[in-house]
């Protein structure tokens, strides 16, 4: 991605480094995320105007710690370290870093020892203020207030900042929670700015940003589409692309933004794989066809996908099987449309970043259906628009594209669909169950006027049965849960708390409307420590 204005974040294994480069791309700066082991000639390619380092799970003095090449500190660019970055930043340039005789986790009271540079406009209490405001009312007692409230997560602590580096900020725990080298523009915090349980987080961010960095900020997604829609021009030239059209909303927008790049050379190729949901080829046809003209056709593979799932129950390789079987099937088409040499797909930056282990700490959660069940001989090259962008970037992208909301506030649908929702061996007929079940759900939660609140709702076949009573006769059939999240990106998800009349009827209906099902259980698990799908 060609910008000029760009934050580059080193990953060390923190759990919140997602939310450092969302936090950053929300100030309209591109940010992108890379190992902490990247090379130093990378770094210099991808020219940051700044660089974080994030937090991790290590001590900078184990003998496996991650470190970064000491180089990042010669390149003239300005340097903030968070939790585990700040430590490492100690002990890269001098410093001494040791384990914190109390360890302190959540919240802390920061003190601010100088409100310049990254602590500009956040305001301190002075002295002399509260003392006034006491002699006012003598009778009650006032306690100095905190001058911020600030998220902390580590065990050790800085017992002595490198040459040149100032306390700038502490806590009652952390002496040095935060530090400045200002003559290199180094920064360094304890705490995670990045979260949303930091009061005043977001402007410490921007300060380093664009009063430190000297960022404009120019990334958009008017920007987005003008330079992206050039590069895939570029790429493609005269040749055809194919893409893949799964019914979600990411391959929607792939589709419709290569279509304002490349028209006609643009063939969309959806495949019916027998685990979609209720209607889903007719409602992604009738939509490409009549807002955007788009060529489009519609492949029944249903058959061919539930022989390849036949006696499947391993989940990971239900996503490779789907995976693999849907390249398969664009390979097969692909080859009906002369001149296609490209296969586009809507990979998003999450799909990237859990399906690939950026660093030592880290590890592979799953794989995801568009990264993991690639084939190793795939013939055609794929070309992903959105493989930088976030969830809630790619539905701002379609509504700046013109596409309708009914599609852009769709719920997210994984690529794998109802295969992964049904634990268990899929077969057509828990197939239908679970499809059912599913259109229940969402039918009931839009009546409610709850579905553009949620991120995400689903139902999920259960592979165990219990014993009911319908009709004074005893039953022994399936359980359904239903799973309801509350999230921003999808890195991270609540549960919904859905009113218990909307979940009576939800359960009423399904146990009334769907022959194989007499019991249905609700989801509470957040992400973590659950992910957001059962598979």
């Amino acid at each position: 991605m060609d910008f000029k204005e760009k934050i580059l974040i080193l990953d060390f294994g923190s759990q919140y480094t997602q939310l450092i480069a969302r936090r950053v791309r929300e100030q309209k700066v591109y940010s992108e995320i890379l190992p902490y082991n990247v090379t130093i000639e990378r770094i210099r390619e991808f020219a940051p105007k700044g660089i974080i380092l994030s937090g991790g799970p290590s001590s900078v003095y184990e003998k496996d710690a991650p470190i970064a090449d000491k180089k990042i500190f010669e390149l003239g660019v300005p340097v903030l370290g968070i939790c585990y970055g700040m430590q490492l930043m100690a002990h890269c340039l001098g410093g001494k870093v040791s384990k914190a005789a109390k360890r302190e986790y959540g919240r802390a009271e920061l003190m601010i020892d100088d409100d310049a540079d990254l602590f500009k406009g956040i305001v301190k209490q002075k002295t002399e203020d509260r003392r006034q405001k006491t002699e006012v009312k003598k009778t009650v007692t006032r306690h100095p207030s905190p001058v911020t409230v600030v998220w902390m997560s580590h065990g050790d602590k800085i017992v002595k900042p490198p040459k040149g580096f100032l306390p700038i900020a502490h806590t009652g725990n952390s002496p040095i929670a935060a530090m400045a080298d200002k003559a290199r523009n180094f920064y360094a915090l304890q705490f995670h700015p990045e979260v949303v349980h930091t009061d005043n987080g977001t402007k410490v961010l921007r300060n380093f940003i664009f009063n430190v960095c000297k960022c404009r900020p120019k990334w958009t997604m008017h920007s987005f589409i003008e330079t992206t829609t050039l590069a895939i021009r570029e790429k493609v030239g005269r040749d055809k692309v194919v893409c893949a059209i799964s019914g979600g909303v990411d391959s929607a927008v792939t589709a419709v933004l290569i279509n304002k790049a490349i028209g006609k050379q643009l063939t969309c190729i959806f495949v019916d794989n027998g685990v979609l949901r209720y209607k889903e080829a007719e409602k992604v046809e009738g939509m490409l066809k009549r807002h955007f003209h788009m060529n489009i056709i519609c492949v029944d593979s249903a058959q061919r996908f539930m022989k390849k799932l036949k006696g499947v129950t391993d989940p990971e390789r239900k996503r490779k099987i789907i995976g693999n079987e849907f390249i398969y099937v664009f390979e097969e088409e692909a080859k009906k449309i002369k001149g296609a040499k490209y296969l586009a797909q809507g990979t998003l930056y999450p799909d990237v970043i859990e399906s690939t282990s950026f660093k030592g700490p880290s590890a592979t959660i799953k794989s995801h259906h568009n990264v993991g069940g690639l084939l190793k001989d795939m013939k055609l090259k794929l070309i992903e628009p959105l493989r930088e962008l976030f969830k809630d970037e790619v539905r701002v992208l379609g509504r700046e594209l013109g596409m309708p909301d009914e599609i852009i506030s769709r719920h997210p649908f994984p690529g794998p669909g109802l295969a992964i929702r049904i634990i268990d061996e899929v077969t057509p007929q828990r197939t239908e169950i679970l499809r059912k079940a599913d259109t229940i759900v969402l039918e009931e939660i839009k009546k409610a006027g709850l579905y553009n609140e949620i991120w995400q709702a689903f139902a999920v076949l259960l592979p165990i049965k219990t014993v009911g009573v319908m009709g004074d006769e005893r039953t022994y059939e399936n359980v359904v849960a239903v799973r309801a999240v509350k999230s921003v990106d999808g890195m991270t998800a609540d549960w919904a708390r859905l009113p218990y009349e909307v979940l009576g009827i939800i359960s009423n209906r399904i146990i009334n409307e769907v022959k194989g099902i007499n019991r249905v259980v609700f989801d509470i698990s957040s992400k973590p420590p659950s992910t957001i799908e059962w598979e």
